[in-house]
C-alpha cells in the first residue's frame, strides 16, 4: 500500500498536524515498547499531552519560551517512595505537542522517535540515569 505523493502540492491539502489525542496514542505505544525494568521505575505512570507547558511550569523550569520544553516528569519514582509517606499523585509525564511538532519540523527524526526520546529522557533524568543508559534504552525500542 502506498501513501500520497507528497511531491504533488495538492496531496498536502488533506494532511493535518497530529492532534493531542494522536500524540497521546503515539506516546502510549512508545512507552509500552520500553523495557519492563525501565517502566517499573515509574509504576502507574500517567502520560498527559498538552499544547504547551503552563506559565507556572515555564517559570519553575526557567525556560525562555514555551517552545523550549518538550516534556516534563512530575512525581516520585518507585525507589523513592516510602510506606510512611502520605498518599501522593501518580507519576506523570507531560508531553508538549506544539514544541514537539516544532522540533520535529526542524530535525530529520520521526515523530515516534522524538516522543520516545522525550519519554526516556524525562524518566531517565528523574532517576539519575546516564545519557549512555538512556541511549541503550532508546536503542532497544527501535
Amino acid at each position: 500500500m502506498t501513501g500520497p505523493d507528497f511531491s504533488d502540492p495538492l496531496a498536502w491539502r488533506s494532511v493535518i498536524a497530529p492532534t493531542l489525542d494522536v500524540i497521546e496514542v503515539i506516546a502510549d505505544a512508545a512507552y509500552r515498547r520500553l523495557p519492563q525494568t525501565f517502566r517499573t521505575l515509574c509504576e502507574g505512570l500517567v502520560i498527559r499531552v498538552e499544547d504547551f507547558p503552563t506559565d507556572e511550569v515555564l517559570d519553575q523550569m526557567g525556560v525562555q519560551t514555551e517552545f523550549d520544553l518538550l516534556g516534563l516528569f512530575q512525581g516520585i519514582g518507585l525507589p523513592f517512595r516510602s510506606e510512611s509517606a502520605p498518599a501522593h499523585m501518580p507519576n506523570m509525564i507531560w508531553l508538549y505537542r506544539r514544541p514537539i511538532l516544532d522540533y520535529w519540523a526542524e530535525h530529520e527524526e520521526t515523530l515516534g522517535a522524538i516522543i520516545t526520546h522525550v519519554l526516556v529522557h524525562e524518566i531517565g533524568h528523574h532517576f539519575g540515569l546516564s545519557d549512555d543508559d538512556m541511549m541503550q534504552i532508546e536503542a532497544s525500542t527501535a
